[in-house]
């Protein structure tokens, strides 16, 4: 099965440019990411990473990506259902305290953060 990318992440942008289709955006908020996710899913995409892997909060990072089915099917409602809950958990953490003006150096620590998440993701599916 092919797999989508869809990140904000230059480093996994350019990492997995050749080797998956990849949306990027590097204008994209953290919840932008997971609405355009979300748009994907209504168009018949299925998830295949947590929206909301990792330890870091959503109002800590402003870097996501997001690995989605590249087949289109049917509308997958648990997928849509777990993007939803992700997105409305989202705004509830960066409502009740925002993702600070982090420095690049800061920046820089959770980009690669995210890329090391994906990496994860891919390696296993390489072995399942």
């Amino acid at each position: 099965m092919k797999k989508i990318i869809v990140t904000n992440n230059k480093y996994v942008y350019e990492k997995y440019k050749d080797d998956f289709e990849v949306y990027f955006d590097e204008s994209f908020s953290y919840i932008e990411v997971l609405k355009y996710v979300r748009d994907r899913i209504h168009e018949g995409h299925k998830l295949l990473t947590h929206p909301l892997s990792g330890s870091v909060k959503p109002n800590e990072t402003v870097y996501k990506s997001i690995m989605i089915s590249d087949k289109k099917d049917v509308l997958d409602f648990d997928s849509l259902k777990l993007i939803e809950e992700s997105i409305a958990t989202a705004k509830k953490f960066t409502a009740n305290k925002p993702t600070p003006d982090w420095p690049e150096s800061i920046l820089d620590d959770f980009r690669i953060l995210d890329l090391s998440l994906i990496e994860n993701v891919i390696d296993k599916l390489k072995h399942a």
